[in-house]
């Protein structure tokens, strides 16, 4: 069956949902957008991906042209005519149509579109023995060119992160910034644990201020753990207790090998699968509902 698509504010088959190639988001990279996960009929912090959607639109001058609530609606929508209760929810604003140059002042329009579908980052077994990552030599972008909280269309950077990754057999691979620390992966963000203390990068090294991360972080203080954000490099990740990454499509995910250093004799650590089960119970009792109780037992 063929998907249905969100594109400004009308529900279409996937074959009609097309963008101009004179669209700014196409032609430069030029807009913004989130990845959301619904779980059994909720969609997980619809809240705060939409406002983060709305801050990074902001600070890129990009004028939505919906509220936050039309836009939550317009999600669900989307969920609903796709009658899907697990899902990845891919929402989209470009600057919209323009001409061959880079002025956004002829973009009279935004470009708005959701996707709804299946997703499967990584196979399920890596979830049980752990990901092998490396370093890679494409340093994340710096916060003073294009700062990296905001989620841009232009993830050309990632994408050169990760192809350098793929060729090493490589699945994922963590990003320095150009100082040499630790900032994140290219599609992930990344923690360690050491001495019971759970750890991750400050926002202002340059990386995503990721919604899964956010709430991993408050998990962890909530069971007892010292979470915090410390500024860390290789050295401190190879001589860890435990290594995981987080996001919307993967989750958590363990790390067992950094760059050959295997991490806490090779396999997931127990506070790491605490964290799992926690943020896995979490994200089936919590999230804005999809459906009506009639509906939901249609789907």
């Amino acid at each position: 069956m063929a998907l249905k698509i969100y594109l400004n504010g009308k529900i279409v088959d996937e074959h009609e949902a097309v963008v101009s190639v004179f669209d700014h988001g196409l032609l430069y990279g030029d807009g913004v957008f989130e990845g959301i996960r619904a779980y059994n009929g909720k969609v997980f912090k619809l809240d705060e991906h939409i406002t983060r959607l709305f801050e990074s639109a902001k600070t890129i001058l990009l004028d939505i042209t919906m509220t936050k609530e039309e836009m939550k609606e317009a999600v669900l929508r989307t969920i609903r005519a796709n009658f899907l209760k697990d899902a990845y929810i891919r929402l989209v604003v470009t600057r919209g149509c323009g001409d061959l140059g880079l002025s956004p002042s002829k973009c009279k329009a935004p470009t708005i579109f959701i996707i709804a579908d299946k997703i499967k980052l990584y196979p399920m077994e890596y979830y049980d023995k752990g990901l092998d990552i490396i370093t890679v030599s494409t340093r994340r972008n710096a916060p003073e060119s294009i700062d990296p909280r905001i989620k841009s269309l232009n993830y050309l950077n990632n994408i050169i992160a990760h192809i350098e990754a793929a060729n090493a057999g490589c699945m994922e691979a963590i990003m320095l910034n150009t100082e040499g620390y630790i900032t994140e992966c290219t599609g992930d963000n990344i923690f360690m644990v050491k001495n019971g203390a759970v750890i991750t990068p400050p926002t202002y090294l340059g990386i995503l201020d990721g919604i899964t991360r956010v709430t991993v972080l408050t998990l962890a203080r909530e069971l007892g753990y010292e979470a915090s954000e410390a500024v860390f490099t290789r050295h401190d990740v190879y001589n860890a207790d435990e290594c995981f990454l987080t996001g919307t499509a993967a989750e958590i995910m363990p790390i067992i090998k950094v760059d050959g250093r295997v991490i806490g004799g090779g396999k997931p650590g127990e506070i790491t699968k605490i964290l799992m089960n926690e943020y896995h119970r979490l994200t089936r009792q919590s999230g804005e509902r999809v459906y009506g109780e009639e509906e939901k037992e249609s789907v």
